[in-house]
């Protein structure tokens, strides 16, 4: 008799909860990323954070052989290009000009999150370029039918990029500042990568936090107390709202609350407590880690406390990246503060994909030129890193 061909079959979903989380973290867990796993993702939809109300509409698509589940694309419509820090704002603009539509756009990312990592959920096993092609044929078909004007993957995966560019995507070339663990032993060994000027600088802006009686403690899985997450949401949004409309507010204080029962295994937090008082800390730092890479989300204190945001986001958690086998940190968007404190600029990538021929010419057209600015950029800021002469 003739062998049975595998039956396919591919069902988009408006939640991840419509997915069993076992089934879902099958494919995730193995990944480097922790910003994939069911339940930070279901996190973002359930605490409303994620949502069509907020312009994050889910829609992810799943593909099944009989019933088991063995990839997933996390998707999502998008009404605006708000919390990606992926700036299209001028592809939105050019697209207006012409008289073609922007929005909605489907795009693959992790909300609110602007670190690397992103790809398709595959299963071990299973060929990856030819389930790509499938889902890749089903987002084409997707948008086209729905008027779609374009899909976008962001900070994306790098060792999954070249199979998206292989079905015709185009990559965009960006930048994030990445600080990487070069063999490092001890805090003092990172101190010897930087020129005496600044070696001396980081050393006064701990020595700031200490001498007004703060200390920094790193808290993680169940040491940290349940109170410590709805007082996290406090610092983030404080935080936020001294940037007013700038701010990025995107998440809600129930997503913080959540974490506690559903993701406390991968919070850290770095509280700064007074030595005086230690019910309660003044300033709170937000990362995640997972296997050897550790990433900084948030941030905030109730008081302006000198080099306090130094330490709690760059020093405290270095130290402990050192001490506990991290290869690679992640500070979070932004480079303001972070070049001087030795996190390099590192490229990362989107990938993008126009159905209208107009604009897809015009990104093919322009995209080199623009991939090599950024890149001469990237040297540039790189050149200019505070090391001494041998390191340099």
């Amino acid at each position: 008799m003739e062998q049975l061909k595998p039956r396919y079959s591919i069902v988009w979903i408006n939640k991840i909860a419509e997915v069993p989380q076992d089934a879902w973290d099958a494919l995730a867990l193995p990944l480097k990323t922790p910003f994939l796993e069911w339940r930070w993702l279901n996190n973002l939809e359930t605490s409303q954070s994620a949502t069509a109300k907020t312009g994050w509409l889910p829609n992810h698509l799943t593909l099944w052989r009989d019933r088991m589940l063995i990839a997933v694309a996390p998707l999502y419509l998008k009404g605006h290009s708000q919390g990606e820090f992926v700036f299209d704002h001028q592809w939105a603009e050019l697209s207006d000009r012409i008289g073609v539509q922007y929005y909605p756009k489907l795009l693959g990312m992790t909300p609110f999150t602007p670190a690397e990592g992103y790809r398709f959920l595959i299963a071990p096993g299973e060929d990856e370029n030819e389930i790509t092609a499938m889902i890749v044929h089903e987002i084409d078909s997707f948008c086209i039918k729905h008027g779609i004007s374009g899909c976008h993957f962001l900070y994306v995966d790098p060792e999954w990029r070249p199979v998206l560019e292989r079905q015709g995507f185009t990559t965009w070339l960006h930048h994030s500042y990445i600080w990487e663990n070069v063999g490092f032993r001890t805090f003092d060994d990172y101190l010897a990568l930087f020129n005496a000027n600044q070696r001396r600088n980081i050393k006064r802006e701990r020595k700031a936090v200490e001498k007004v009686g703060l200390r920094l403690q790193p808290l993680t899985g169940d040491e940290i107390p349940k109170s410590l997450f709805p007082l996290m949401y406090q610092f983030y949004a404080d935080t936020c709202d001294k940037f007013g409309w700038w701010g990025s507010k995107y998440l809600t204080k129930r997503f913080f609350e959540q974490l506690h029962s559903d993701y406390r295994h991968r919070v850290l937090f770095f509280a700064a407590y007074n030595e005086q008082d230690s019910r309660q800390p003044i300033g709170m730092s937000f990362c995640l880690f997972k296997g050897d890479r550790l990433y900084g989300r948030y941030w905030g204190s109730f008081q302006e406390i000198d080099c306090l945001h130094f330490d709690a986001c760059y020093y405290a958690p270095i130290e402990w990246a050192i001490a506990n086998n991290i290869e690679i940190f992640d500070p979070g968007a932004g480079g303001r503060h972070k070049k001087r404190r030795g996190f390099p600029a590192m490229p990362n990538h989107s990938l993008h994909r126009f159905y209208n021929s107009r604009l897809e010419q015009i990104l093919s057209r322009y995209i080199g030129e623009v991939n090599q600015l950024e890149q001469q950029e990237i040297e540039a800021i790189n050149a200019e890193l505070p090391f001494s002469q041998k390191e340099g």
